[in-house]
């Protein structure tokens, strides 16, 4: 059975694991310190660094390059591009290195394991998975209202398919055989619209588009946020920091962890419930939206990540609203390493043929 590894780079750490086909070996994270990762000038050039540390992690677990078979690492900020599994290939290093689409701690996900290829001097295959940048959009999808701002498909796709194929298999069948929302709610929150395995529609859960979560603000009234914006109260950063980072949650109860705000709701505090369950009534009218993109032809309900594991508040609160819609599946978590390891392994298995990036715009 083939040793699989999986890299998944994040701004300060990388996670590591190892599966003996889908049974996972072991999994480690390696946390960077801010000094450590300081003498660097980009993300590029932190590879080599990481690298050692990935090789002294395998050496260790009794698995070095030589007995590992596949490679899959987290996909970065590439073009976007449909959702699938691709190959590591020359253009697609070229991208990540020079940081063509954006510069991401993902983008090191296709470099290292190119990197550890290389070093192993075997012909092994290494592949990404599934990046943010999926985009499966349909052209209306697309407008939003004037055509200076162009409705970008940027969100948590790949814990999205993998569980959404995971459902799928529950009911017996296949992930393009089902029409689904899938509800990823974590630090950010996306809502996707699957239909027969694409997301048609999809909110930009990075950009500040749909709803406010943990620490980003969703969509804003607009005239509001112009005025805000010219008021000389906050420089641009600032701005930026009230949609991603202290906005949602941080912004009306001081924290980003829910199960603070949990605690604080059992605690009495009015507040924070009516701010969750405000959080959770936007969660609400957008998979309202999915299930309208997909003319309310819905199998399934899929609410996932981290905020899934809440089943005294949020998962009440939005089976509550949502049920009427289809049957609804919970699925918590976001095992990110084992989505990896499957979609690599559906390639060398023949059940999923593998894509070419090419890095030309579409």
């Amino acid at each position: 059975m083939p040793i699989v590894l999986v890299i998944n780079p994040g701004s300060t750490s990388t996670k590591l694991a190892l599966f003996n086909d889908r049974e996972l070996i072991r999994e480690h994270t390696i946390r960077h310190q801010p000094e450590e990762l300081s003498q660097f000038n980009t993300l590029y050039e932190q590879r080599i660094f990481r690298k050692k540390l990935i090789v002294e992690f395998l050496q260790k677990s009794g698995y070095p390059l030589d007995r590992i078979d596949l490679i899959v690492g987290r996909g970065g900020m590439l073009k976007p591009l449909q959702g699938g599994t691709y190959y590591v290939n020359d253009s697609m290093i070229e991208d990540l290195k020079t940081a063509r689409y954006g510069e991401h701690a993902s983008n090191l996900g296709a470099i290292l394991a190119r990197e550890l290829l290389s070093e192993s001097g075997r012909d092994i295959p290494v592949f990404i998975a599934d990046p943010v940048v999926v985009d499966e959009m349909e052209p209306l999808a697309k407008y939003s209202g004037h055509p200076d701002f162009k409705r970008r498909s940027i969100f948590h796709a790949l814990n999205q398919k993998a569980v959404a194929r995971q459902v799928a298999a529950r009911y017996g069948k296949r992930y393009e055989e089902m029409n689904l929302v899938v509800i990823h709610m974590g630090g950010g929150i996306s809502i996707g619209a699957h239909r027969k395995g694409k997301v048609i529609d999809v909110n930009n859960a990075l950009d500040g588009d749909g709803p406010f979560s943990p620490e980003r603000s969703g969509t804003l009234p607009l005239t509001g946020l112009i005025k805000l914006c010219f008021s000389g109260t906050y420089t641009k950063d600032e701005m930026k920091k009230l949609i991603k980072g202290k906005g949602g949650l941080m912004a009306y109860t001081g924290t980003t962890d829910c199960q603070k705000v949990q605690m604080y709701i059992r605690q009495g505090d009015q507040n924070c419930k009516m701010a969750y369950k405000a959080m959770a009534y936007q969660i609400i009218k957008w998979a309202g939206k999915m299930a309208a993109a997909l003319r309310g032809e819905v199998d399934s309900i899929i609410i996932t990540g981290g905020i899934a594991y809440d089943k005294n508040f949020m998962i009440p609160w939005l089976t509550e609203k949502l049920s009427f819609i289809a049957p609804i599946d919970i699925v918590p978590g976001g095992n990110e390493e084992l989505a990896l390891a499957m979609a690599g392994l559906r390639v060398i298995e023949g059940s999923e043929e593998a894509r070419e990036y090419d890095g030309l715009s579409r």
